[in-house]
C-alpha cells in the first residue's frame, strides 16, 4: 500500500453486491380509508435480471451494471468493467462470501483487492441499503415487460445522487476506519 501512496495512486473503499431485480411484483403497504380492504394487482413473473454494484461510501460514487444472471462468469465480467471505471485508482473491493465471489477462477484485476466479510453477514455491506432504497419505488407496480422494468430501473439509477448514496452507505465503523487511515 505504502508503494501506491509513494506513487500517487489514489486508493478507494468499495462495497459490491448483486441485487435480483424481476417481473414478481414487490408488495408493500397501501393505505386506504378506514374500513376497506386494500386491493392491489400482483403479477407471479419469473422473469428477472441482476444489477450488480459498487459504491464508495466516502463520496457516494456509484458503479452499477445489468447482468442476466448470478455467477462467477458475470462476476469476472464486472470485475474487469469496474477496473476499467477506476482508471488509474485502486479499489479496497468489500464482497460477500457468495461462491460466485469466492471461486478460484476469478481473475482479480490488479487494481482491485478484494476483501471478504464474515459469511452470513449483509447487516455489514452498505450496498444492501442502496438496493432497499432503489427497490422501494417498484413496490405494487405492474411492469408490462422486463424491458418496461429495466427501463423504470434506470430511471431510478438517473435520479441517483451522490448525496444520496453517501446518506444510504455512510456507516460510522466504515467512515472512522477511513479517517483513521487517511491520517497515516
Amino acid at each position: 500500500m505504502e508503494s501506491l501512496l509513494a506513487q500517487g495512486k489514489r486508493i478507494r473503499y468499495l462495497c459490491q453486491d448483486e441485487t435480483r431485480v424481476g417481473m414478481k411484483t414487490l408488495t408493500g403497504k397501501v393505505i386506504t380509508a378506514p374500513g376497506v380492504k386494500p386491493n392491489v394487482s400482483v403479477k407471479w413473473g419469473r422473469e428477472n435480471f441482476w444489477i450488480y454494484g459498487a459504491i464508495e461510501p466516502l463520496t457516494g460514487d456509484h458503479f452499477l451494471y445489468e447482468y442476466p444472471q448470478l455467477n462467477g462468469d458475470y462476476f469476472q465480467q464486472f470485475l474487469n468493467w469496474l477496473s476499467q471505471q477506476l482508471g488509474e485508482d485502486y479499489a479496497i473491493l468489500q464482497i460477500d462470501q457468495a461462491s460466485a465471489h469466492m471461486t478460484s477462477a476469478i481473475r482479480w484485476p490488479e487494481n482491485v483487492i478484494p476483501l471478504a466479510q464474515p459469511p452470513h453477514s449483509p447487516e455489514l455491506n452498505p450496498i444492501e441499503r442502496l438496493w432497499q432504497f432503489l427497490k422501494q419505488p417498484l413496490k405494487n407496480e405492474l411492469f408490462s415487460s422486463l424491458q418496461a422494468l429495466r427501463d423504470r430501473i434506470q430511471e431510478l439509477f438517473d435520479q441517483l445522487t451522490l448525496e444520496q448514496v453517501m446518506s444510504i452507505s455512510s456507516y460510522n465503523f466504515i467512515l472512522e476506519a477511513l479517517f483513521y487511515a487517511a491520517s497515516y
